[in-house]
């Protein structure tokens, strides 16, 4: 869905609109706050999962709107997205970290705060690396980063994870041919009633019961139009996290140790895929960045607590 206000849509969100930027040929959506702060600031550039979609920040948006200058964007194949994929390696992960530098180029975007959010965090990590010069912070938000192996974990992945990912990518997108209304159908259903489903408190996804009814009714209504050919590009982005997390893990810790920005780290005390072994030996690799652990939240900071996650950045200083 596209507004010229997205006030139209709720009133929380009056001053956030959508807008269109040509990238290399294809028509790339985002959502902006309007320019209420001043022009040299940093522009703050969100970043969801790379299977989500751009309003998935938009209570966020409203909360940054009175600090920042604001731009989320629909990277290439999202489910519920408008942007286009070009080709389907485009939904890998290093290759959205090389669409965020085209992005930021077509929007002349030269200081940026870059936000990220679980695989979205790898993402933007990777673009920090490659943009030092452009990226003023980076905020981590539950970040898909490499967890701590023991050797003969990392002899495993190394021997047999290529070939492994190689094999079940194709299984999984056949699968999901024949099963993906199906499982359109499910979500649909935790989304009608967060809170009668299983899922609804330890869903991986965070707390569905804690996101405003606004965001509540918008997943819902993107969700109904997702057409399931579409869930191929999420197996996409999985077997690209996968390597980049457990096969080509060196690729990410080199970044990790050379990113130079300002880093927060957002973690959150009842998240599931970010145990605090990860926590630690992140901390540990890098002492510098400032880490804050959102409590009674999920893997859904955005969704859950935006309010407590804005104010998290804006005392940080990502403003």
């Amino acid at each position: 869905m596209q507004y010229t206000d997205w006030g139209e849509r709720a009133a929380r969100w009056s001053g956030i609109r959508s807008g269109t930027v040509d990238v290399h040929g294809t028509a790339v959506h985002y959502l902006a706050t309007d320019r209420t702060r001043r022009m040299e600031a940093p522009v703050h550039l969100l970043v969801a999962n790379p299977a989500n979609s751009a309003s998935n920040w938009l209570d966020v948006l409203a909360e940054l709107r009175p600090h920042a200058y604001a731009i989320a964007v629909d990277l290439p194949g999202t489910l519920a997205g408008h942007t286009a994929l070009p080709n389907r390696r485009a939904a890998g992960i290093e290759t959205n970290a090389l669409f965020l530098r085209d992005f930021a180029d077509a929007l002349q975007l030269d200081r940026i705060v870059v936000h990220g959010w679980s695989a979205g965090g790898l993402v933007a990590l990777l673009f920090a690396d490659r943009e030092p010069e452009r990226v003023a912070g980076l905020v981590l938000v539950v970040p898909a980063l490499p967890p701590p192996l023991s050797d003969g974990e990392a002899r495993m992945w190394q021997s047999f994870g290529r070939a492994g990912l190689a094999l079940a990518a194709p299984v999984a997108r056949t699968l999901l041919r024949v099963s993906g209304r199906r499982l359109l159908a499910a979500k649909l259903r935790m989304l009608d009633d967060p809170a009668a489903s299983a899922d609804g408190k330890r869903n991986a996804g965070g707390d569905l019961r804690r996101m405003s009814p606004e965001i509540a009714r918008l997943m819902r209504d993107e969700m109904s139009a997702v057409e399931p050919a579409r869930l191929g590009n999420a197996v996409t982005v999985y077997a690209s996290l996968m390597s980049l997390m457990f096969v080509r893990r060196r690729r990410v810790l080199e970044a990790m140790r050379r990113v130079a920005s300002p880093t927060l780290l957002v973690c959150c005390d009842e998240d599931r895929l970010a145990p605090r072994a990860s926590i630690d030996d992140w901390t540990a690799q890098r002492p510098d960045w400032k880490l804050v652990v959102l409590q009674g939240v999920g893997h859904a900071p955005p969704f859950e607590v935006p309010t407590e996650y804005v104010r998290a950045v804006i005392d940080w200083g990502g403003q």
